[in-house]
């Protein structure tokens, strides 16, 4: 099931004497650039406007409405910040990475279970997911049409097709 609110990442530090939180983020950093309001807590309630968010080093400095000196920003250190779904426009066929985590993996010709996504890893040109297998064991699977068949993120399912060699009991 799809969480209305997802986590965009972890408020780790103050920035200058304006209120700028310092956030490690845990989501497309993309998402985080085109959201408009972002809350403190999964159920939204309490909701702060972005004036700016943008990257810096390994974080991103985000600048919420109402906070702005470093003693207002001081409360949001360690706290997850959230993001409201629908303020995100997606294209079809484009997927949250919290809705990629969690999906079972099978193969799309012959439905043999590989695991889970565990873990979703920008590379730049594309994303490779972290299958787990029951086993234990971590796979790591380019996110590209060769390999993803389909996606199913309401049915809990993510359809590949191998390539050779990518797990074990490959022929």
């Amino acid at each position: 099931m799809k969480k209305q609110f997802l986590e965009v990442g972890e408020v780790v530090a103050i920035h200058g004497l304006r209120g700028d939180l310092r956030l490690y983020p845990w989501c497309d950093p993309g998402d985080i650039e085109r959201s408009a309001r972002m809350y403190l807590d999964e159920n939204g309630e309490q909701e702060y406007r972005v004036s700016y968010a943008k990257p810096h080093k390994n974080v991103y400095l985000v600048k919420l409405k109402g906070v702005d000196n470093p003693d207002d920003a001081r409360k949001f250190i360690g706290k997850v910040l959230y993001m409201n779904r629908n303020d995100i426009p997606m294209k079809a066929g484009d997927y949250f990475i919290q809705d990629i985590i969690g999906l079972k993996v099978v193969d799309a010709e012959n439905e043999t279970v590989y695991g889970e996504v565990s873990d979703v890893a920008p590379t730049g040109a594309n994303d490779i997911y972290c299958v787990c297998g029951t086993d234990g064991k971590e796979t790591w699977i380019p996110a590209i049409p060769q390999v993803i068949s389909k996606v199913d993120v309401d049915g809990g399912i993510l359809e590949i097709t191998p390539m050779k060699g990518l797990f074990d009991d490959e022929d």
